[in-house]
């Protein structure tokens, strides 16, 4: 019997065939450039917005400082009297302790000419003292009675720095201006070493913070006649022509969020490689994957030639076919085995990067938790010691058999659970610095939960309660959890004052309404002021107590945040003994509900 050798397969057809596909790695290429454009893209807002809520929560720490420190009277002694030697060193070393309790680089307080006549830095060799920045942007809006903001590079240290600059007045007149200048040097180095790229622009486009130093101080775009003349004028960078910063846009891929209070844009600039190599591994795998499909066709054809000459070929011819087609198969599994293992290797690497990037972001959060933490250990100290009291009295109830009465107490504890998480949600937005309109407030309520923080403490110390409030709901302009944060540190500061007399003690709680708003009077019949601190009570730093009770910043934030009600705090003493504090608030419009009680046992 005659054998014929079997045909060799159609080449040309499978060759054909491929080029008719290859065109379909061009919309895979596309369509593996948008998506993994669009992961990145996702990635760099994440990392974006982390780096801009870090950037203004250094900036917000030290925004109010300027406002608040302006009222200290050892600094307007040395407005007052400039050429007196005692009155300057006392100013230069209270500016020094606070520049080192609250991290700011330099603070200095300068006349209404813009002449330095103290500084946290007076006794340094680049000392501010007797120099004049009267033509600093920051010093001529402060002598505006607005909040000066500037950044710029110090004209005597040659740091960058963000300044924060407050009138110092005397009733209506300006008699100087205080000038806190922040460090921002360290927000580079939070960059790290990874491929993207940071870039902060100001107003005039050019890069102040950046995480390649030769790109510092250049100008992203062309600048006009008048905004070289304002660069001449203030002096921000070490150059007033700065060089342009010549970037290739293929080769970035730019990010950009603005700060519309600073005037700062900040971009995050992305590697066009960062999407071209995974790229190109996609388009790697489809021609693959199609060098795959012109084997297995070519083997379909090939099987289907052999299986029409089966019949007139001998059994030897037929093993050699079957032998042929099972090598043939085993070296496509081999392929398979191959293209599955890189597949796996570089999902892995897609799994190591994704963990790396979260590790980055819980590395954020850490940080801002870290910063939050003390404030959130004094503001929950008392609705935590007031669960622990009530929990305390639910298990002596049940010792009892008085279910009721310590269902009434777990309550009470859910209750006082929710109020924690306000002070959370409350203590996250001034983080952010949230500007709440105030709101309509029903006084009695806030002040029942203030209370009952402090109730077990007020039983402890026998101090007798003595309510003269209105049967009517009293409503107020305020905020909800700030007004209950106003009135707990008054009460507490009330009951560390009972706490220097014996029995007997009272507490004295009144309210009266006004044409303009509500009174609210909180009396004891403690010690009372002194002189001093009648004057100083609402100056930040300044306390009675010993380092380890308090720092003296109780009493400022609630008179910061009753000025920003729009309300007035003041301290007195009354005629029949004790101390007399005063909350005068905005009459708010009626609301349609009560906040229930926090302390139903008060």
């Amino acid at each position: 019997m005659n054998s014929t050798l079997p045909r060799r397969p159609r080449w040309r057809s499978l060759a054909l065939l491929a080029m008719c596909l290859a065109p379909l790695l061009w919309p895979l290429e596309h369509l593996a450039e948008r998506y993994y454009r669009s992961e990145l893209a996702g990635q760099n807002r994440q990392t974006l917005d982390l780096y801009v809520a870090n950037l203004l929560g250094t900036l917000h720490r030290y925004e109010m400082l300027p406002q608040i420190l302006g009222d200290l009277p050892a600094l307007r002694a040395a407005l007052s009297a400039p050429d007196d030697g005692v009155t300057q060193g006392n100013a230069n070393q209270l500016l020094k302790n606070i520049s080192v309790q609250t991290g700011a680089e330099v603070m200095y307080l300068m006349d209404p000419s813009g002449k330095t006549l103290a500084a946290s830095n007076w006794d340094k060799h680049d000392s501010f003292v007797g120099r004049n920045f009267s033509f600093r942007p920051y010093f001529i809006e402060a002598m505006a009675g607005r909040l000066g903001r500037f950044f710029g590079l110090g004209t005597t240290s040659g740091k960058r720095g963000y300044f924060f600059a407050a009138a110092v007045r005397e009733r209506e007149k300006v008699i100087g201006v205080l000038v806190v200048k922040v460090d921002l040097d360290h927000t580079e180095s939070l960059w790290g070493k990874t491929p993207e790229q940071l870039l902060v622009t100001d107003h005039n486009g050019v890069v102040i913070l950046t995480s390649r130093q030769e790109w510092r101080f250049r100008a992203t775009r062309p600048l006009n006649d008048d905004e070289r003349k304002a660069i001449s004028a203030v002096q921000p960078y070490p150059t007033r022509d700065p060089k342009p910063l010549n970037l290739d846009a293929n080769a970035w891929l730019p990010q950009t969020q603005s700060i519309e209070e600073t005037g700062w844009s900040v971009s995050i600039l992305a590697p066009r490689t960062l999407i071209d190599r995974p790229v190109r591994t996609v388009v790697a795998i489809g021609g693959a994957a199609l060098l795959v499909l012109m084997l297995l066709l070519g083997l379909m054809m090939q099987r289907r030639r052999h299986y029409l000459d089966r019949i007139a070929f001998e059994a030897k011819a037929r093993h050699e076919l079957e032998g042929r087609v099972a090598e043939r198969t085993s070296d496509l599994e081999g392929l398979n085995r191959r293209l599955k293992q890189e597949v796996l290797e570089r999902e892995q690497a897609q799994q190591e990067l994704v963990r790396a990037q979260d590790d980055l972001v819980q590395a954020g959060k850490l940080s801002a938790l870290g910063t939050m933490s003390a404030s959130i250990s004094h503001e929950l100290n008392q609705p935590l010691a007031a669960i622990r009291s009530y929990a305390e009295n639910a298990e002596i109830l049940l010792d009892h058999q008085r279910t009721e009465d310590a269902r009434g107490n777990l309550k009470l504890i859910s209750e006082l659970t929710g109020r924690m998480a306000s002070i959370i949600a409350h203590l996250r937005a001034f983080a952010r610095r949230d500007r709440h309109a105030p709101e309509s407030v029903a006084l009695q309520p806030a002040l029942d939960d203030a209370l009952a923080l402090l109730a077990k403490r007020r039983r402890s110390m026998e101090v007798e309660l003595i309510r003269d409030l209105p049967a009517a709901t009293l409503w107020v302009e305020a905020g909800e959890t700030r007004l209950r944060q106003v009135l707990g540190n008054l009460l507490a500061n009330a009951l560390d004052a009972l706490t220097e007399k014996g029995p007997p003690r009272k507490l004295w709680l009144s309210a009266q309404a006004t044409e303009t708003g509500v009174n609210l009077y909180i009396r004891d019949n403690g010690p009372g002021f002194c002189m001093e601190a009648l004057g100083r009570a609402g100056e930040p730093f300044y306390t009675t107590k010993t380092r380890t009770q308090g720092l003296g910043l109780g009493l400022a934030i609630c008179d910061t945040l009753m000025r920003a009600f729009g309300g007035e705090l003041s301290f007195a003493n009354h005629k029949e003994g004790g101390a007399l504090i005063t909350l005068k608030l905005r009459a708010g419009a009626p609301g349609v509900s009560l906040q229930p009680s926090e302390d139903r046992s008060v």
